[in-house]
C-alpha cells in the first residue's frame, strides 16, 4: 500500500508491497507524489517494479569517483584511465543524474568533445563512459540502460602506414646517438624496437633478467593484450642489447644498483627525447609507434606466414596485424614474377 506525507518543503511517497523493497521517493507536489505511487503499485502488481532511486539521487560524477577510487586502481593502463576519468568529471555531462543519462544528453557530450580532440580520442572516451556506466550496473546495483550503446561513434581516419625508411633511420640514429648531453639510451630502445617490434610500454617494463642473450629470446611478462609473449632477437638486436648491457655496467649514469631494467627511462622522458631527435632528424609525420609498423613491415618477408608473424608482434588478430604490414608493390611483383 502506499502512504503520502508532508516532507519538508515537499511530499513523500512511500510504496510497501510483499516481495518488493520499500521504495521512497519526494516530490514537490502532492499530486505528483500520489501520480508516482499509483504507477510503483501498478508497476508491482505487474511484477515490473524497478526501484531508480539510487540512480536518480546519484549524478555521473559520484558514480566516476567511486570508480576512480574503487576500480580504476586495479586495471592496467590506469594512469592513463585517471586521466580520462577525471577528465570526464570536469564535464557538463558529469552533473547529470544516472536516471537522466539519455542517448541525447550523450550525443551532445561527443559533440562537444569532437570540436576539441580527435575522433579516436571521442571513441576511446565513449567507451569509457560504457564501461563505467556496466560496471554500476552489473556491480552496484544501479537500475539503468546504457545509453552510451544507442550513440553513433565518429568515423575514424584510416589506420596510419607510415613507415621508416632506411634513409630516414640512418639521419634518426645519428639525430638520438649520445653525444654531449643527450640520453645514452635512446638510440638503443630505437634500434631493439625496430628489430622486435616491440610496443614502447614492452620495451620499457622489459627486465635483463628475461633477456636471454644466448638463447635471442626475451620473455614479456605483461603485455597490452593481457597475455606473456616470447620475442626472437635478431643479430642485430642481440648487438644492440649486449653493448646496452655492458654500458649499463659500466656507467656511472645508473639510476639504481637496483633498477634492472634494460631501458631505464620514463615514457614521457623518452618522448621528450624520441621527439627532439626526430625533429633533428627532420622526420615529418613519424611517431614512436611507426617504429612497430616499420618492424613489422620489415620481419614479414623473413618469416613463412602470418601465424609467425604474430608470434613476434603480439597481434591477436590477423586483422589488426595487417594494418601494422605494409609490403611494397615493388616487391610483391617481384615474387609474381
Amino acid at each position: 500500500m502506499a502512504s503520502i506525507r508532508k516532507h519538508g518543503e515537499g511530499w513523500q511517497a512511500r510504496v510497501r508491497r510483499k516481495g518488493f523493497p520499500e521504495s521512497t521517493r519526494t516530490f514537490r507536489s502532492k499530486s505528483d507524489a500520489e501520480r508516482w505511487a499509483r504507477s510503483a503499485e501498478g508497476e508491482m502488481e505487474r511484477g515490473v517494479f524497478i526501484d531508480r532511486t539510487q540512480a536518480e539521487n546519484c549524478t555521473l560524477s559520484d558514480v566516476l569517483e567511486r570508480y576512480l577510487q574503487e576500480v580504476n586502481p586495479l586495471l592496467r593502463g590506469h594512469s592513463e584511465g585517471r586521466y580520462t576519468l577525471k577528465a570526464m568529471q570536469r564535464a557538463r555531462i558529469a552533473q547529470f543524474s544516472m536516471a537522466a543519462l539519455t542517448p541525447q544528453v550523450v550525443a551532445e557530450w561527443r559533440n562537444e568533445l569532437l570540436e576539441r580532440v580527435a575522433p579516436g580520442t571521442v571513441v576511446r572516451h565513449l567507451a569509457t563512459l560504457s564501461a563505467v556506466i556496466n560496471h554500476a550496473r552489473r556491480e552496484w546495483g544501479m537500475h539503468i540502460s546504457n545509453p552510451v550503446q544507442m550513440v553513433r561513434k565518429p568515423s575514424q581516419p584510416p589506420g596510419r602506414s607510415r613507415v621508416l625508411t632506411y634513409d630516414e633511420e640512418k639521419r634518426l640514429l645519428v639525430a638520438a646517438a649520445p653525444v654531449g648531453r643527450r640520453s645514452p639510451w635512446l638510440l638503443p630502445a630505437i634500434v631493439i624496437s625496430i628489430e622486435t617490434a616491440m610496443r614502447r610500454g614492452e620495451l620499457l617494463a622489459l627486465r635483463w633478467p628475461d633477456v636471454d642473450l644466448a638463447r635471442q629470446v626475451a620473455y614479456l611478462r605483461m603485455t597490452k593484450n593481457g597475455d606473456s609473449r616470447f620475442v626472437p632477437l635478431s643479430s642485430r638486436a642481440v648487438e644492440a642489447l649486449t653493448n646496452l648491457k655492458q654500458l649499463q655496467q659500466t656507467s656511472q649514469l645508473l639510476l639504481s644498483s637496483r633498477d634492472d631494467r634494460v631501458i631505464p627511462m620514463s615514457a614521457a622522458a623518452i618522448s621528450k627525447r624520441f621527439e627532439a631527435a626526430r625533429e633533428t632528424a627532420e622526420l615529418a609525420d613519424f611517431r614512436w609507434h611507426d617504429l612497430r609498423h616499420t618492424a613489422a613491415t620489415r620481419i614479414a618477408p623473413k618469416l613463412s606466414n602470418l601465424i609467425e608473424l604474430s608470434c613476434v608482434t603480439g597481434h591477436k588478430s590477423i586483422a589488426m596485424l595487417k594494418r601494422y604490414v605494409h609490403p611494397e608493390a615493388e616487391t610483391l611483383a617481384k615474387k609474381l614474377g
